[in-house]
This record gives structure tokens, sequence and C-alpha cells, in this order.
């Protein structure tokens, strides 16, 4: 489900951060709340305020229905691709400045230096971030938010929470939010008509890149996007890092016993 979910066009990021995680949801937006059969269901052990977050998903169905899904599809339909894939360029770079200060609050000095190292690439040679020269240049990095710090100094588990607007979160991922906003250069543009509209166009240029994936939603529309939300956190909170296989363990081996009949 994560896999799926991640799935992106080549040479693209996932975009994460205030409103990164605002289009994560999305994804959910596309559905009513679940009947009453369901809500019965085993409650979630990191989710125990579903009942407050179904309804506030229902709500951010309505917005989504009514308003950013149309104009997502219409910006989708009108603009040529490589003017779209330039505008993800552009906010994916803003995004690095994000993913250097929190590597480095977490220890991680190298990824910094690479985050670093894409932002002068990209907003030098790549025109202000409109080509990614740095990924072609196979510069990467692990992307870094403050929730992750937050976990990684400790804050391991916390309970899922849906946010009118924003969307899926947690309760530290909703903590966090504060130094993610200050750490995005949107934040200090003084035209708040400039800022506005960069901001705007952030939502629905994600928007329209999350609109096929909605048909990989199966099942409780509200239950999918939950676990697929708090499986990528986990995924990045772990920087990629699934778990051993005992399969891949050089100390497996497999006894007579297992042959027998």
């Amino acid at each position: 489900m994560l896999r799926l979910l991640a799935k992106q066009a080549p040479g693209s990021r996932v975009r994460q951060g205030l409103l990164p995680i605002l289009l994560l949801a999305t994804l959910g937006m596309g559905g009513c709340a679940s009947t009453s059969a369901t809500m019965a269901e085993e409650a979630h052990p990191e989710d125990p305020w579903e009942g407050f977050n179904r309804r506030v998903f229902a709500f951010n169905d309505v917005l989504d229905r009514y308003a950013l899904k149309p104009v997502a599809t219409g910006y989708r339909n009108v603009t040529p691709e490589p003017v779209q894939t330039g505008v993800g360029n552009f906010f994916s770079n803003l995004g690095e400045v994000r993913t250097a200060i929190n590597s480095l609050l977490q220890g991680k000095p190298a990824n910094a230096g690479l985050a670093t190292s894409r932002f002068l690439i990209n907003s030098t040679f790549g025109v202000g971030g409109l080509l990614d020269y740095a990924t072609h240049m196979q510069i990467t990095a692990d992307e870094e938010d403050f929730g992750q710090t937050l976990a990684v100094w400790g804050w391991e588990d916390s309970r899922y929470l849906m946010l009118p607007l924003l969307g899926p979160s947690t309760l530290r991922d909703t903590a966090g939010l504060p130094a993610d906003i200050a750490t995005n250069p949107l934040f200090y543009i003084e035209d708040d008509v400039v800022e506005v509209s960069l901001l705007a166009l952030n939502i629905v240029d994600m928007r329209a890149g999350l609109l096929d994936q909605e048909e990989l939603i199966r099942g409780d529309r509200y239950r999918f996007i939950r676990d697929a939300y708090l499986q990528r956190r986990q995924f990045l909170i772990n920087d990629g890092e699934l778990g051993d296989d005992p399969f891949a363990m050089d100390d497996f081996e497999f006894g007579d016993d297992d042959f027998a009949d």
C-alpha cells in the first residue's frame, strides 16, 4: 500500500511539510465516511479518536469534491506536462531547506550536506529550482521534517489525527508544523499576494499529481488513507529501513524438520 501511494513520475520527489501533509490527505477526501458497520470494527491502536477523525474526514471530503479536485483537474488538463514538472521541482527545491535543517538536528550531517547541495545546484543551474539538475547528477537526500526530528528525539509513538483542511497527521507531526512553516522560504515573502498565490499553486499542483492515484484506494477509504499515512511516516522516520529479512541473514539455515512430511 505504501509503495503504491508513494509512486511518482521519474525525476519527481515526494514533497512533505505543511502543504505536502495536506495533499497526502486528499487521497482520502474523495469519499464519504464509512458506515456504522465499519465503525464497529476493532479500533486501530494508533487511532483512538477515530470517531472525531472520521467527521473531520467527511468535512474535508466536501471541500475537496466541490473545490480543490475540480480546480486540480482543470489545471492538469490545460497545463503542459513540462510546466507541471517545473512547478513541482520548484516547490520540491524549497523543501531542501527544511531537510537540511532537520538533518542537522537529527545528527545527519551527510544528508544535510546533500540537501544543501541540491538546493544550491537547482537554485542556480536549475533556474530557481524549475529544473532538477541535482537528481540527474545523482545527488539525492532523504527528506526530513520536524515531525521526523521529534521521532528521532524520542517521540516514537503518536496518535493519529485528522486535521481540518490539512488532512492526515499525528500529534507529533502536528507539533512539528510550526517549525516546518518557519523553514519554508515562502513564509518570508513580504508580498501577501505573491505568497498566497504560490501557496495556492503548490496545493493545486500536488492535488493534480494525486488524481490518478485515487484509483488505488480499496475498501474503507478512511482506513486506507490512515494506514498508508502511518506506514509512510514510519518509512520516512526509519530512513527507508523496512526491518531485517530473516531469509537474507547469513546464519539462517533450514533444518531437516522443515522438509518433513
